[in-house]
């Protein structure tokens, strides 16, 4: 086996949401500041913990991070709304890539910028439970930084009891999903281009391997 733990992210990796992530996060600070979200600015803060993003992005346009509270409120009701609306669903093949690495002896641990409470909705709306679908989730509010920090990694490493980050595959759809693999010195950090980055964005970033979708890690055992 060429590594023990699988740390994926969630949505633009494993699961499909439409983008609703940060559409409610352009929207929420959109009506709070009066103007538009600069696309450069939202997509700097993709794939970090959300209340994080919220906080950047008001300091960056506004110069303050005062009302960060009021705003991920905010956020938060329009998210819950999108996937009441359009419930997320797995990205094609990924549930049977994941039943197939845990076969194969793979811990495999979601791990997101996203918080406990919105995760575990995600979670429900798949009807993927742990550890039945997966073995771990680790959330950004149970580490003290979000990505590009390798602190989600380092948890999900603890969950599985996997000691060395030789042994440790990071996957995810974003520039700050592979900076936090790339920070963790996981030996496999693979971007994949389901997410709203481009291949020849990603590319632009530390990476072993770029896949069409987390379908195909178990081609990498």
């Amino acid at each position: 086996m060429t590594f023990e733990l699988a740390a994926l992210d969630m949505a633009g990796t494993t699961v499909q949401e439409g983008g609703a992530v940060y559409a409610a996060l352009d929207q929420a600070v959109a009506a709070h500041i009066g103007r538009p979200v600069p696309a450069d600015a939202l997509h700097r803060w993709t794939g970090t913990s959300k209340r994080e993003a919220t906080a950047g992005l008001l300091t960056e346009l506004t110069g303050t991070a005062a009302d960060t509270d009021t705003v991920y409120t905010d956020f938060t009701r329009r998210l819950t709304k999108a996937y009441a609306d359009v419930p997320p669903t797995p990205l094609p093949g990924v549930t049977e890539a994941i039943a197939e690495l845990r076969a194969a002896g793979v811990k495999v641990v979601l791990q997101t910028g996203y918080s406990r409470d919105i995760a575990e909705s995600i979670l429900d709306a798949l009807h993927w439970t742990v550890p039945g679908t997966v073995d771990g989730l680790v959330t950004s509010d149970e580490v003290p930084a979000s990505r590009p920090a390798p602190y989600l990694i380092f948890r999900a490493m603890e969950l599985a009891g996997v000691t060395s980050v030789h042994r440790v595959l990071a996957a995810g759809d974003t520039p700050n999903d592979l900076a936090a693999g790339h920070n963790a010195g996981a030996a496999y950090v693979v971007a994949v281009t389901t997410g709203a980055t481009t291949p020849t964005d990603l590319g632009r970033h530390p990476h072993t391997h770029l896949l069409k979708s987390a379908a195909e890690l178990p081609t990498l055992l």
